[in-house]
């Protein structure tokens, strides 16, 4: 399927030609028939003598998904400045074909006919359709139609195919309710097919709504490819919530955008350069805002010039990068071009990285393009083609190419830039460092402690231990425990000798060691962290091996009298109630032993946590 898009001067005949060739009249408003003009988009539609389909619809500015422009001039009047901005935008809209139809040829001469054409060189020079082949035409009596036909037909061969991204978007041009079916859209499906039954999204607002059925050419059909200009019966919503602008796609595909990065071309035909800071009507598709354009690498666009913009809007449309863009002040088509980046950051002005940046989204090549995306941070496998305009093929290959290139990496469904990765990775060591300064006695910091500080999402964090791990920068201490390699907690001289002190006074203790003059608790976790100390947190430290003997002979006593009381405890180990007291309650926090009226039991060995 192809879409013509008809432009030109108002009341050159393009309706006219429209109905000649296709017999459809696309005035479909009643206002349109008063006027004799066409103000909203209407369409028709015909079989090509190569069998090719065609939508044909009036081109309006900022219009997409149009594969052949006509641009229609009247062979009686010559061409009009609205013919002169109508190909203004087919340039700035880079239309990738096209032919010139000259109308009501039937009320003037050959030779008058050829000095329109003359004329019209001069117009076209330097134009997209500067090398478009020129018909001559009359509605009315239907010389030059089979002429022009042939052309659209030799034209399209040259056109290149529809992209399938397999991100379905339909700007809509029209909404209205048909009784018993409910909410009906019109548009230009792009980028992708529709099929009955899927569910979709309506961007701006996010309303969810079903594909009931599907229409091209008014007949009923159950699957939509790119480059249909269709109608789309939708269930679950009302087309009073509907409007011009608003794109139907695929849930989560689209989102509201507000700022847009692109590199505008202004037309010769300007009438005063566009300055930074104006503001402007932003055009693209189907949808409007008004907006301020923001230069980045000058301080005013001329006639005919190139610039980088940011263009901030006042409401929000759905767009996608490497979509065009209309920009107009209410007078004229001051500047276009196509979208390279969506809701980007503030930009700094005459920036010279960012401009190059810019210049490799725009003109880099897919590998270069995708380096640039993961740059911004990690990126799902899925979502590459749609973010970078390329078909699902040309993103793997991509893909493989930068994997292959060692710029990138994958973990699970996530792609990563090196570099990227090198920066998290110095914020989690960064994260790290500074928890063990703050904590010189912990052998290792807390995983979730170190991934808040470090700012990132769980799959990413992962990501970077995994690989930090990987390469021996890290390892594991414990249970969810991270501390660099080779780290080791070493106490000042001073306190070493004191813990040294301690560690002979509970040695000596015994079973009844001393509970005065504890170290702090800080000290007090590190012996436990390093396995010479148990603390029952009741006040009572044991030496590590001390308690080990403490628990083997409690459980061969249980063994033998099935279980154990606190005054047996005490007898067994000679010492007073408070140390066999806390010495208990703590086997029970550790579901060594389980209180059974007054004695301790042993747990079965499938509760034992020891």
């Amino acid at each position: 399927m192809y879409v013509i898009g008809t432009a030109g001067h108002v009341d050159h005949g393009k309706s006219t030609l429209v109905q000649a060739l296709t017999g459809i009249d696309p005035d479909r408003l009643r206002e349109e028939k008063e006027r004799g003009l066409t103000i909203d988009l209407g369409f028709a539609w015909l079989t090509l003598p190569s069998g090719r389909e065609v939508s044909i619809v009036d081109v309006r500015a900022g219009a997409g998904g149009v594969d052949l422009a006509l641009l229609v001039v009247a062979a009686d009047e010559g061409p009009m400045p609205q013919t002169r901005e109508h190909l203004a935008i087919l340039d700035l809209l880079e239309v990738p074909a096209g032919v010139v139809v000259l109308t009501r040829c039937d009320l003037v001469d050959d030779e008058y006919a050829a000095l329109v054409e003359a004329e019209m060189d001069d117009v076209l020079s330097g134009s997209c359709l500067s090398d478009a082949r020129r018909v001559r035409v009359s509605a009315l009596t239907g010389d030059g139609l089979g002429q022009l036909l042939a052309a659209v037909d030799e034209a399209l061969d040259r056109a290149p195919p529809r992209r399938d991204l397999g991100r379905p978007r339909l700007p809509i041009d029209r909404a209205f309710t048909i009784q018993g079916f409910g909410a009906v859209v019109t548009g230009t499906l792009v980028d992708g097919a529709l099929d009955v039954g899927q569910e979709v999204e309506l961007q701006p607002g996010g309303l969810r709504a079903r594909v009931r059925g599907l229409q091209r050419h008014r007949s009923k059909v159950s699957r939509l490819e790119p480059g249909t200009r269709a109608a789309v019966n939708l269930s679950g919503i009302r087309a009073e919530d509907l409007r011009r602008g608003i794109v139907l796609s695929l849930p989560g595909s689209l989102g509201p955008v507000m700022a847009v990065d692109v590199l505008l071309r202004a037309p010769g035909t300007l009438t005063h350069p566009l300055a930074h800071d104006s503001g402007v009507t932003f055009l693209s598709a189907t949808g409007e805002s008004e907006g301020t354009v923001r230069l980045l690498d000058c301080d005013e666009l001329v006639p005919g010039g190139e610039a980088w913009a940011q263009v901030v809007l006042s409401s929000p449309v759905a767009v996608a990068p490497r979509d065009h863009c209309i920009l107009r002040t209410p007078n004229e088509t001051v500047a276009g071009g196509r979208i390279v980046a969506i809701n980007p950051r503030r930009r700094r002005r005459f920036h010279a990285p960012t401009l190059e940046a810019l210049a490799r989204q725009l003109r880099g090549s897919a590998s270069e393009r995708l380096e640039d995306l993961l740059a911004g941070g990690p990126f799902d496998h899925a979502d590459v083609a749609a973010a970078l305009g390329l078909e699902p093929a040309e993103a793997e290959q991509a893909i493989a190419e930068s994997l292959a290139a060692g710029s990138a990496t994958r973990a699970g469904e996530r792609l990563y830039s090196l570099a990227w990765m090198d920066g998290a990775g110095a914020q989690v060591m960064a994260a790290l460092q500074e928890f063990l300064r703050a904590n010189p006695l912990k052998p290792a910091a807390p995983r979730e402690h170190v991934r808040s500080s470090a700012r990132l999402d769980s799959a990413a964090f992962d990501a970077v231990i995994a690989r930090a791990l990987e390469a021996g920068r890290l390892v594991e201490q414990g249970a969810g425990g991270l501390a660099p390699a080779g780290y080791r907690v070493e106490l000042p001289p001073a306190q070493q000798a004191e813990v040294e002190r301690f560690l002979a006074e509970l040695k000596a203790g015994g079973f009844s060691p001393p509970t005065e003059r504890l170290p702090p608790p800080g000290v007090l976790a590190y012996l436990a962290g390093q396995g010479l100390i148990v603390d029952t947190g009741a006040g009572v430290v044991f030496d590590a091996a001390v308690f080990a003997a403490m628990l083997e002979r409690v459980k061969a006593h249980v063994g033998d009298h099935g279980s154990i009381s606190l005054g047996e405890v005490r007898d067994l180990f000679g010492t007073s109630r408070k140390y066999a007291q806390a010495f208990l309650e703590h086997l029970d926090a550790r579901h060594i032993t389980r209180r059974k009226g007054d004695v301790r039991v042993l747990r079965q060995p499938a509760e034992v946590s020891r």
